[in-house]
C-alpha cells in the first residue's frame, strides 16, 4: 500500500494532464502570457481564477510549496512534495492526485511555459465550502500550480550581501501553528516583512517566544563563527528547508562542522559570517543585523563558498523536465 494515494483517484488520474507536446519546450517569448494549472486545466493567466468561497481564500486554509528548477531540471521535486505531503497530512487535507500525477501536472506546467529556469508555486486549498469555518463543508480540494521567473535579490546583493533588522512579531511556536506545516497562512511572516519594509531592511530576524533566533520571513538563517556553522533547529520555530538540508550536504562536502543549536540575537551581533537559504533566496549573505556590522562587512569565505556550491549543485542534479 502507498501511503500518499489517495483513495479517490480515479476521475483525477484522468483529467490531471493532457501534454502541449510530446517533444522538447520551445523558446517563450516575453509577451506570452503564462500558462496556469488549476484542477486539470491548463488556462492563461488571464483565465486562471478560483472561487471566492475557496477556503484558501477565506481562511488560508491550505498548504503550498515554492519549488525551483535550473537547467531544465527541477530542483530536489521529491523533497518538495514529501514536504507537500506531510503538510497535508499534519492538517487532514487529503490530496486529490497522486504523487505521480502531481509530477507530472507540475512538469507539463513548466513544459507548457517554454521555460528552463524558474519558480513553481504549487498550492493545494481545501476547496470550495461555504461561508462557515467548518473544512468539512468544503467537498474537494483544489491543485493550483504557477509558474514564473523569479530573482528575489540582485547579483549584487549576493555579491555585497543583506541588512536584517530584529522584528517585534515573533515567530508562531508549535503549539499554535507547527511551522513545520508550509501553510497558506502567512500573515505571521508578512506582519514581520512590513517591519522590515519600514526599517529599510532586506529581511527581518523572527524570534520564538523564548527570545531565541527562529528564522527569516522566508529563510532560515546561519551563523558561523571560528570556521563552524550554527543554525536554529526545528523546535525553535525554524521551517525544515529544502535549501537548509542542502547546507548540510554542502558543509559535510567540505569538511565544516555544521550544528543546530539556539541562536541569540548575540550571537548573529559577533559572528564571522552570517548566511540565509531559501528556495527563492537560495543562499545569501548577510552583512549587518541591527546596525551592527557583521564580521568585515562583507560576504565571508565560508558564505561564498557555499553560494558557489550551491549553484554547481543546481546545474547538475534534479529531476529533468522532458524526459
Amino acid at each position: 500500500m502507498v501511503m500518499d494515494e489517495p483513495k479517490n483517484r480515479g476521475a483525477a488520474a484522468k483529467r490531471a494532464v493532457k501534454p502541449a507536446s510530446d517533444s522538447q519546450t520551445v523558446t517563450k517569448t516575453a509577451a506570452k502570457p503564462s500558462i496556469i494549472y488549476i484542477d486539470g486545466k491548463f488556462l492563461p493567466e488571464s483565465e486562471a481564477k478560483v472561487s471566492v468561497f475557496d477556503h484558501g481564500l477565506l481562511y488560508g486554509d491550505g498548504i503550498f510549496e515554492g519549488i525551483r528548477f535550473y537547467n531544465g531540471r527541477v530542483f530536489r521535486l521529491e523533497e518538495h512534495l514529501d514536504r507537500l505531503w506531510d503538510s497535508g497530512r499534519s492538517i487532514c487535507l487529503e490530496m486529490p492526485m497522486t504523487r505521480a500525477e502531481m509530477t507530472e501536472a507540475l512538469l507539463e506546467t513548466i513544459r507548457q511555459n517554454a521555460l528552463r529556469d524558474g519558480y513553481i508555486r504549487l498550492v493545494v486549498t481545501r476547496g470550495v465550502g461555504n461561508l462557515g469555518l467548518n473544512p468539512a463543508q468544503c467537498k474537494r480540494p483544489s491543485v493550483i500550480i504557477i509558474v514564473a521567473t523569479i530573482a528575489l535579490y540582485s547579483e549584487e546583493a549576493y555579491r555585497h550581501g543583506l541588512t536584517v533588522v530584529t522584528c517585534a512579531t515573533r515567530r508562531m511556536g508549535p503549539a499554535s501553528l507547527n511551522p513545520a506545516v508550509k501553510s497558506l497562512n502567512y500573515l505571521n511572516n508578512v506582519l514581520a516583512r512590513i517591519e522590515a519594509n519600514l526599517a529599510g531592511a532586506d529581511e527581518a530576524l523572527m524570534l520564538n517566544d523564548a527570545g531565541n533566533v527562529a528564522e527569516c520571513t522566508a529563510d532560515n538563517v546561519f551563523v558561523i563563527k571560528h570556521g563552524q556553522i550554527f543554525t536554529p533547529p526545528i523546535t525553535a520555530g525554524a521551517l525544515r528547508g529544502i535549501t537548509r538540508s542542502v547546507v548540510f550536504e554542502i558543509a559535510a562536502e567540505l569538511g565544516i562542522n555544521i550544528s543546530e543549536t539556539d541562536i541569540t540575537r548575540h550571537d548573529v551581533f559577533i559572528a564571522d559570517e552570517c548566511f540565509l537559504t531559501g528556495t527563492a533566496a537560495e543562499i545569501i549573505p548577510v552583512i549587518k543585523a541591527d546596525g551592527r556590522v557583521i564580521g568585515r562587512g562583507k560576504p565571508g569565505p565560508i558564505s561564498l563558498r557555499m553560494v558557489a556550491r550551491f549553484r554547481e549543485i543546481t546545474q547538475e542534479s534534479g529531476t529533468p523536465i522532458v524526459s
